[in-house]
């Protein structure tokens, strides 16, 4: 029973030193025939059966629950059943029977803490294995947002964004490249920059691309750089650190990791920079470290983000190729609207007028939070709809005749010629036959004897020729258009019933039919031929675009556009649709062509309207029923009328 007197702490000193496997395990607590060793992070308490020391049994129960490992040193000479069961249930329980030898006592030990560390590792490796699939899915949805991002600016901003959110660093900035390669002038454009600690206000800027600087000797080499403290780089490293930025705002960089941004081509399209690592939330903090501390950047945060780099290195390709895509169908849109008002100088302006009214009443329309548009919201994508539909609204005018389309007045130059040229044949008709008429008196009685005759003579040739000079002035007049119905057209009927007789004998009107018909429009230059092949503009307009294969974005653009001339009370061209067929797009742009239709300066065939006269005019559809009152309300309260001021 010598051996069993002994304390634990005694027999694991004789183990140790029978064995040298041992030599790393040391004592970390001790009492009164038992001892809690430890080998790095792992426990083992060794104690006798026989103990009934109250901090022997703390220590048994907070080993236990800490999944420490326990070795029960038995006195007696059989096995207790608490003690077989436990040591079945679990593996890092163990008994060792008498004799309590060192050598005996040294090979359980190193078994149990050989158990302990199988389990250690296989519990960190199902950590690691948790924490990469986090990763992984985190990675996966960081894809799935990057590659959802149309807009340029916010997708800068979130590849910095989410750079810094897994590996946790306290700034990031973006660098995006501009130029061509084979032109060997590309720089980097500093385009976006994020900081947790201070606030500092942003300018863009460019450097050139070259390995004097940390991000340009990233963007030349195509490699990613760590970097542990900046103010420790080599003197001999080919980069060095610009201490500008730390010294303007009181900021002390410290780690760094930038990353290029490479295309599925290999080309470098960027430079993403992370500074200052912080310790994550659920890292254990060391003695020498607190929770602010910059820490250095690790091969696992290179691992995650050139995981999202790639992921961003795409996203910002396809980004560069939809804008690029945007400029080269806004320049489409562009070149039509040109090619339309080419046709018609004189309109020239009105479809980029009628765009401005219109998305600018759109704008207003989604900011309003109650009423009768409280829930209308238009996105971003949308609004580019509405200016589209509206620079194109007119496009079908490519389909009209240009004559009709430049028809300053009632009639055609070339027709107006005629009406003028009959006159004047008319003119000399009348004065052929007041000079034979005269000579024939002359001959026949001589100037004293037909005087009187030769006077009355005159007389009315004068009358005459005064009439036909106020005839000419009528139709002069009547072939200006009004824009309002006004004035009595009567006086045409009867200038058309005035006839003149040719040398050949014929009889003819001085105004044909279709002339007086053209003249005696009450309203505009227009009559009903050829109003209805302008209004087939939009029929026109409407083919046109539901040809273009439009993006699910941009797809009501032909339907937008096609309605703008219809009218609430269903009198409207070409369908005559009623209110609730008319969406409230089109609704906004009828208000905005009729307005700068109205107000436009340029128009040969009519006087421009004062603003003030133009939304009475519109406000008196609006009482009729043809127009939206309560976005008519909207463009006069906002005076979204001023936009093209």
């Amino acid at each position: 029973m010598s051996d069993i007197a002994k304390t634990t702490a005694d027999l694991f000193a004789g183990a140790q030193d029978l064995d040298a496997s041992l030599s790393d395990v040391t004592v970390e607590q001790s009492i009164e025939q038992a001892v809690l060793l430890r080998r790095g992070n792992l426990r083992l308490l060794v104690y006798t059966d026989d103990s009934r020391d109250e901090r022997l049994h703390r220590m048994r129960e907070e080993a236990i629950g800490r999944g420490a490992g326990v070795l029960v040193l038995l006195t007696g000479d059989h096995v207790p059943d608490s003690v077989q069961q436990f040591t079945f249930e679990h593996a890092h329980f163990d008994y060792m029977e008498p004799p309590l030898e060192p050598v005996r006592l040294a090979r359980h030990i190193r078994r149990i803490f050989t158990t302990l560390q199988w389990e250690e590792e296989a519990r960190l490796a199902r950590q690691e294995l948790k924490a990469n699939r986090s990763q992984l899915k985190e990675i996966q949805a960081i894809g799935v947002a990057l590659s959802a991002e149309r807009d340029l600016d916010r997708l800068l901003n979130l590849i910095v964004e989410k750079a810094r959110e897994i590996t946790h660093a306290d700034a990031g900035s973006l660098y995006i490249a501009e130029g061509r390669e084979e032109d060997g002038d590309r720089r980097l454009r500093f385009k976006i920059s994020q900081n947790d600690s201070i606030e500092v206000p942003f300018s863009e800027f460019t450097l050139p691309i070259s390995p004097a600087s940390i991000a340009g000797y990233v963007a030349t080499t195509k490699e990613t750089l760590i970097v542990d403290d900046v103010y420790e780089i080599p003197d001999d490293s080919p980069f060095n650190f610009n201490a500008s930025f730390d010294k303007n705002f009181n900021y002390r960089t410290r780690s760094m990791l930038v990353v290029p941004l490479i295309t599925r081509a290999g080309e470098m399209i960027g430079v993403l920079q992370l500074l200052n690592r912080k310790l994550r939330p659920d890292q254990t903090l060391t003695p020498d470290t607190t929770a602010d501390a910059v820490i250095p950047f690790t091969p696992a945060d290179v691992e995650l983000v050139t995981s999202l780099g790639s992921a961003a290195a795409v996203s910002l390709e396809n980004a560069f190729l939809y804008e690029e895509i945007q400029r080269l169908f806004e320049g489409f849109v562009r070149a039509s609207v040109t090619a339309i008002e080419s046709r018609d100088p004189t309109t020239s302006g009105h479809s980029d007028r009628v765009a401005q009214l219109t998305v600018g009443l759109a704008e207003k329309v989604d900011n309003l939070s109650d009423g009768r548009f409280g829930n209308i919201r238009f996105s971003r994508e949308q609004l580019r709809e509405i200016q589209y539909a509206s620079l194109l609204h007119d496009f079908g005018k490519i389909g009209v005749r240009e004559q009709v389309l430049v028809k300053a007045e009632k009639l055609y130059p070339w027709d107006f010629r005629f009406v003028e040229a009959r006159f004047k044949y008319a003119r000399k008709v009348l004065e052929t036959r007041f000079l034979r008429a005269q000579n024939r008196l002359l001959v026949e009685k001589g100037r004293e004897k037909a005087a009187a005759e030769l006077h009355e003579l005159e007389a009315a040739y004068r009358r005459e020729s005064e009439e036909l000079d106020q005839f000419m002035d009528v139709v002069r007049s009547a072939n200006r258009p009004s824009v309002l119905a006004e004035g009595d057209f009567a006086v045409l009927q009867q200038i058309a019933a005035r006839t003149f007789v040719e040398d050949d004998g014929r009889e003819q009107p001085l105004l044909l039919p279709d002339e007086v018909v053209n003249l005696s429009l009450p309203k505009g230059s227009l009559n009903s031929d050829e109003r209805r092949e302008i209004e087939s503009h939009v029929s026109h307009t409407f083919d046109f675009l539901q040809r273009i294969p439009w993006t699910k974005e941009l797809r009501d653009i032909p339907r937008i556009a096609f309605l703008h001339h219809e009218k609430l009370d269903g009198r409207g061209y070409p369908n005559g649709f009623a209110a609730e067929e008319i969406p409230v797009q089109s609704r906004m742009m009828t208000i905005s062509d009729i307005y700068d239709a109205l107000t436009a300066s340029d128009r040969p065939y009519k006087k421009a309207v004062p603003v003030e006269k133009a939304l009475d005019i519109i406000g008196y559809e609006v009482k009729e029923g043809l127009l939206d009152a309560d976005l008519f309300d909207i463009f006069v309260q906002a005076e979204i009328y001023k936009l093209t001021v």
